[in-house]
């Protein structure tokens, strides 16, 4: 594609982002519902963001009939120092926590399984600017794509050794959700950057560590919380 026409697909992109908003917000005031808004810092290679994304996701469906919700992901590096070609997962994990880190895995695996899932140590870990980028991009399209690329980029590197930072990863899992033009917008490595600083200096300054929740602009929590605290902070939230 060439750069003129990328940038036309650019600019319709965030139009149609605009027009997403406000069709949320009409859609909001037309059921009666409250909105709930939940933004979510989180990496693409923590193992605890994941489980809070599948608690988040079950409070979410047992609440439908009383909100609407609207959820983003921002960023966070859990290792900003992470190199972008990758490295062997399980050999950089023994070098960061030493003698801890079979108990690690193991407690990994058994909450995986809780939720009939396959805990994979296969495969490469590294930088996730990239995804970053691609899920800032995604949320200019919708943040339902936004929050169903999350899901796969969770499930491709914590389930199937999928490396965060490979681009046929990413541009696959763009393709599953209907992301469009994430391969030009990739290629051009200057794309996204400036928001993924900027999201990062509003959302992760004043965190110590992810994932964290912030709803409604004033509630937070932090952790994989069970769904059953995402219930209680709606209805907190909502009040």
């Amino acid at each position: 594609m060439r750069l003129g026409a990328f940038r036309k697909t650019l600019s319709l992109l965030f139009q149609k982002d605009s027009i997403y908003r406000r069709t949320m917000a009409q859609s909001s005031s037309s059921t009666g519902k409250k909105l709930i808004q939940i933004d979510v810092v989180s990496d693409c290679v923590c193992p605890f963001c994941f489980m809070g994304k599948r608690n988040l996701d079950k409070a979410i469906a047992e609440s439908k009939d009383q909100f609407d919700f609207e959820i983003k992901w921002r960023p966070y590096f859990l290792d900003p120092s992470a190199p972008k070609e990758g490295v062997n997962k399980k050999e950089h994990y023994e070098r960061k926590f030493g003698s801890r880190v079979q108990g690690m895995f193991a407690r990994m695996t058994e909450m995986f399984r809780n939720i009939g899932l396959e805990f994979d140590t296969s495969g490469l870990t590294g930088n996730t600017l990239d995804s970053h980028r691609l899920i800032y991009f995604a949320g200019k399209q919708g943040l339902d794509k936004q929050h169903n690329l999350v899901e796969e980029f969770f499930l491709g590197y914590f389930t199937q050794g999928k490396y965060i930072g490979d681009r046929e990863f990413l541009l696959e899992s763009a393709r599953k959700v209907g992301v469009e033009g994430a391969a030009e917008f990739l290629e051009n490595p200057n794309n996204g950057v400036k928001e993924v600083n900027e999201e990062l200096e509003k959302y992760s300054a004043n965190i110590s560590g992810v994932p964290n929740y912030t709803i409604n602009g004033k509630h937070q929590l932090s952790g994989a919380q069970p769904p059953e605290v995402f219930l209680r902070a709606f209805q907190l939230a909502a009040k």
